[in-house]
């Protein structure tokens, strides 16, 4: 497996532009304030043929109370499982008495910890870090992690001691999950619920998870990367700053996942943020599973009420049947992982072009489509053009008319006779014939009609001549 190797630190040293740099990604939220990242947050990074995995960290705090003593928590689980520390540290205002406690800590782990010196930019290296030699965890390494500078040393120096493996490709059968809903819901809980551990910060308030947190999972024998995302609120109650950024960080793992539970909550309304968020799960492409949280402790009125709002409100994604479930108790959430798996399979699913063809006739011989311009539009030929998620293309003439109704009719045609579920089917039309039709060649003419044709060409050119003159 590959090196895990942790950032650790007191708030605001650096540990998430660090993470962006190593990772050569922007999953982190930066900002110019101290206790952005709460929880951990995972991903690759690469020195020369080296891989490694790194995980980013929230700060530690010596004295904390509340949501920071349940990142410290965070931070200290992670330090558990890794195989080396990076110990980062603010080169502008040297080491503090938190560093100091920090690295007493460290000592204690018994584990590899390199020390870095973050925001170093513009000074002689040496310099910068001597201060920090008193810390005693052997010599500092000095770095601009907002400039990039001197990382493939510091990480070139952190593997060393480290056994060497071989990288091993994520592959692309390998479902990633994003777990979406609004904030307070149960997103973090139904993770935890999920992976069978305390993995993430949960707290009975809204906006406890900022950023998107990728997670290695495995059930029975199945590999997936689950995301646990930022929840998401309307516009109007998005503060500046920090929680803005969450919510892109959100609509971003829905963009890359392949599959999205999207959490709702049992005890309150469908919300408009929730049909929003169905939507563009929708326009996305992305495969969804519906988890209806909070299941536990309510009475038949109530739960026949919520499937009513479902009904109403999310008739649209009638291809996700919804799984209710009490991710606090557990229950239920067995089911989650064959629906995600039946998803995740539809959406891949390759759908034979003889097949679409027989279903597509069936289905304009049941219900033709409309007349557009005095003139009936003709639907000729289907085949697959694409897959996560399925994407049929249908030739004929006149498609440009074909509405949206019509085009949602031939998608749950198709997903009904190929037993797809959990994902949108895309519907394309293209004007013309079928191109994948083979064409008849021309019969050649005998030498004795080509004969008569040309004599018959002659006596008409006569005959024009003649009434011309």
């Amino acid at each position: 497996m590959k090196p895990v190797v942790v950032l650790v630190g007191r708030p605001n040293v650096g540990k998430s532009t660090l993470f962006n740099a190593l990772t050569r990604r922007r999953d982190a939220i930066v900002a110019d304030q101290p206790g952005v990242t709460r929880d951990r947050q995972y991903g690759e990074g690469r020195v020369g043929d080296r891989p490694y995995l790194v995980v980013d960290t929230g700060g530690l705090a010596t004295q904390a109370q509340g949501i920071a003593a349940l990142m410290t928590a965070q931070s200290r689980q992670a330090m558990d499982e890794a195989d080396a520390i990076v110990f980062v540290v603010d080169g502008r205002t040297g080491p503090s008495a938190d560093d100091r406690e920090i690295a007493q800590l460290l000592r204690r782990l018994g584990k590899p910890v390199t020390l870095a010196v973050n925001k170093t930019e513009g000074q002689e290296p040496g310099s910068a870090a001597a201060e920090f030699f008193a810390l005693g965890l052997g010599d500092p390494h000095a770095i601009s992690a907002a400039h990039a500078e001197g990382l493939d040393a510091l990480m070139g120096r952190v593997l060393a001691p480290l056994p060497q493996v071989s990288e091993v490709e994520v592959q692309d059968d390998v479902p990633r999950i994003a777990v979406a809903g609004r904030p307070n819901v149960g997103k973090s809980t139904l993770v935890n619920a999920l992976l069978g551990e305390q993995r993430v910060v949960v707290a009975d308030q809204p906006g406890t998870t900022r950023d998107s947190i990728r997670i290695p999972l495995k059930h029975d024998n199945h590999d997936y990367i689950l995301i646990d995302t930022a929840g998401v609120r309307r516009r109007t109650h998005v503060d500046e700053g920090v929680e803005s950024y969450s919510v892109i960080k959100t609509l971003q793992a829905i963009g890359e996942a392949n599959v999205v539970i999207l959490v709702l909550d049992a005890r309150r309304e469908i919300s408009d943020q929730d049909v929003g968020l169905a939507g563009y799960i929708l326009e996305q492409g992305r495969s969804l599973v519906l988890a209806v949280n909070k299941w536990d402790g309510l009475d038949e009125a109530q739960r026949a009420w919520i499937r009513r709002e479902i009904e109403r409100k999310l008739s649209f994604v009638v291809f996700a049947p919804p799984h209710f479930i009490s991710a606090l108790e557990s229950s239920g959430i067995a089911a989650l992982f064959p629906a995600i798996d039946r998803a995740f399979a539809s959406a891949n699913a390759d759908l034979p072009t003889a097949q679409l063809n027989r279903v597509l006739e069936k289905a304009v011989q049941a219900t033709p489509p409309p007349i557009a311009q005095r003139r009936r539009i003709k639907l000729k030929f289907a085949h697959q053009s694409g897959h996560n998620p399925p994407r049929v293309t249908i030739f004929g003439n006149q498609v440009a008319a074909v509405p949206d109704s019509y085009r949602r009719y031939l998608a749950n045609c198709f997903r009904d006779a190929f037993h797809l579920e959990g994902t949108p089917v895309r519907i394309d039309f293209k004007q013309g014939e079928n191109p994948f039709a083979v064409k008849k060649p021309k019969r050649k003419q005998s030498p004795r009609l080509h004969a008569l044709a040309r004599r018959d060409e002659r006596i008409k050119k006569k005959r024009k001549s003649r009434e011309r003159s």
